[in-house]
C-alpha cells in the first residue's frame, strides 16, 4: 500500500517548485538570456520538480509491488499501465525526464533557450501529474497541502 503521507509531502514540494518556475519565467526569451541568475533559479526548480515527481512514481510502484522501473522513464510508463497516469502524460513526463537530466548533468551545455520554451506546457504537465496522483490517492486534486513560497 502506498505511503499517502510520504506522497503528499512530494506533491507540495513538486507543486512548489512548478510555482517557481511559472514565476521564474520571463514573458520574453532575450530577458531570460540576460538574467543568468533566473536561468539557473529556473533550471534548479526544473529538477526538483521533476525529481519529485520521479520519487512519487518510484514510490508507488515499489510500495504496490509493481516490480522496480527500469529507469525514470519507465517508472512513468508503469504507472501508465496501472492505470494511475494517462499513457499521454506519461509520455509528457518521460519528456521532462530526459530535459532535467540534460540539465541535471549537463550534458554538453544546457540549452537554456529549450528550456524557456519549454516551461509552460511542462508545469502543465507536472500539474497534470499532480493532480492524477491525488485522484489515485483519494484526495482532491487541489487538496494537497500546499504553501507557495518564492
Amino acid at each position: 500500500m502506498t505511503d499517502a503521507a510520504l506522497v503528499l509531502a512530494k506533491l507540495s514540494t513538486l507543486r512548489e517548485h512548478a510555482d517557481r518556475m511559472d514565476r521564474r519565467r520571463p514573458p520574453n526569451l532575450e530577458a531570460f538570456r540576460a538574467d543568468v541568475d533566473r536561468q539557473d533559479a529556473l533550471a534548479l526548480s526544473l529538477v526538483v520538480a521533476v525529481q519529485e515527481a520521479t520519487d512519487i512514481a518510484l514510490h508507488i510502484a515499489s510500495d504496490e509491488g509493481w516490480g522496480v522501473p527500469s529507469s525514470y522513464a519507465d517508472s512513468f510508463e508503469l504507472l501508465a499501465r496501472h492505470g494511475v497516469i494517462e499513457p499521454d502524460l506519461a509520455a509528457r513526463m518521460v519528456g521532462m525526464t530526459t530535459l532535467r537530466n540534460r540539465v541535471a548533468h549537463g550534458y554538453g551545455s544546457v540549452d537554456f533557450e529549450r528550456v524557456w520554451r519549454e516551461t509552460p506546457g511542462g508545469v502543465a504537465t507536472l500539474r497534470e501529474f499532480a493532480g492524477a496522483i491525488a485522484r489515485h490517492l483519494g484526495t482532491p486534486p487541489g487538496g494537497v497541502p500546499h504553501q507557495p513560497r518564492s
